[in-house]
């Protein structure tokens, strides 16, 4: 880590400890138990798994066993984090605090799809190995980018989450996603703060980082197998889609952040600037291609 990123990180760890006690303050701790319909569960040794016990449609069952396969990298997600961050103080307590609470999110969905019989257990465990023994990085090794990413990355989790639940025809898969969701914009508001922070202490370092992530963002599930093929179905039923992504994560960051209001820029931070103004609609043109493209599927199936 360079001189600039320390100096950075120390300019900002007082508000990393205000916004890690304001999150304590605002999250309320709830338990998986009480979400997962345990009355359901069955011995799936005694009565082996069938498509025909799912209850939830085959989209929906997609996202949320995607979903629990991203949550389930967590021990990749804090390696990252607290890697590249001091390793003690605001810092510390914060990317522990954040992995204990991240770590329930995959407790409760795997007790709930498991007990409802939704997801197919044998390969769900095949998944999850192949996804845990492929890793996870996501490339950005400065702290300006990391927090950059993470506040993204924390948005779009928490629509694909919320969106999963509404579209589940179940109140208890409606219930525990809102939840889930709840949590992920906890965390989202104190990445964003932070994000916020720094562009505050130092827009001509920002601005770069904003550009690299948001101009190649991926959601940390790639490494999951089939995860282009199940990314599209989860696209085609409106869990997240590239015009999801523009609309609800690329528009409000751009606004929060304040970007195209940003002045007494350097000539390099300004083209930064610009570049960053140019990928909403580079994302909407991408998101109307798919739209046509799946409407002519569907209109010839």
């Amino acid at each position: 880590m360079n001189t600039e990123d320390l100096e950075l990180l120390e300019a900002v760890e007082p508000t990393v400890a205000r916004l890690t006690a304001e999150h304590r303050e605002r999250r309320e701790n709830w338990y998986a138990h009480e979400y997962v319909p345990w009355e359901k569960g069955r011995s799936f040794v005694d009565e082996p798994w069938d498509p025909s016990q799912a209850t939830l449609s085959p989209e929906v069952r997609t996202s949320l066993v995607l979903n629990l396969l991203t949550e389930d990298n967590l021990p990749y997600y804090h390696a990252e984090i607290a890697g590249r961050l001091p390793r003690d103080g605001a810092y510390a307590e914060w990317a522990n605090l954040w992995t204990a609470e991240e770590g329930q999110h995959a407790i409760a969905l795997r007790s709930y799809l498991l007990t409802s019989r939704n997801c197919d257990p044998v390969s769900l465990e095949e998944d999850r190995m192949a996804t845990m023994e492929a890793g996870h990085f996501s490339g950005y090794e400065d702290p300006a980018a990391l927090f950059v990413y993470t506040a993204t990355q924390e948005l779009a989790t928490r629509v694909s989450h919320r969106n999963a639940g509404r579209l589940a025809d179940d109140e208890t898969a409606y219930s525990l996603m809102a939840r889930i969701a709840t949590d992920e914009n906890h965390h989202f508001l104190f990445y964003r703060g932070v994000a916020s922070e720094m562009l505050e202490q130092s827009p001509e370092t920002m601005l770069e980082p904003i550009f690299r992530v948001f101009d190649n963002f991926k959601m940390p599930g790639t490494v999951i197998p089939g995860f282009v093929r199940r990314a599209v179905d989860m696209a085609r039923v409106g869990v997240y889609s590239l015009r999801i992504h523009h609309d609800r994560v690329l528009e409000p960051l751009l606004r929060d952040w304040r970007i195209e209001h940003l002045t007494g820029l350097s000539a390099k931070a300004r083209e930064f600037q610009e570049k960053i103004m140019e990928i909403p609609d580079r994302v909407l043109k991408a998101a109307e291609i798919f739209e046509r493209r799946t409407a002519r599927l569907a209109g010839s199936s």
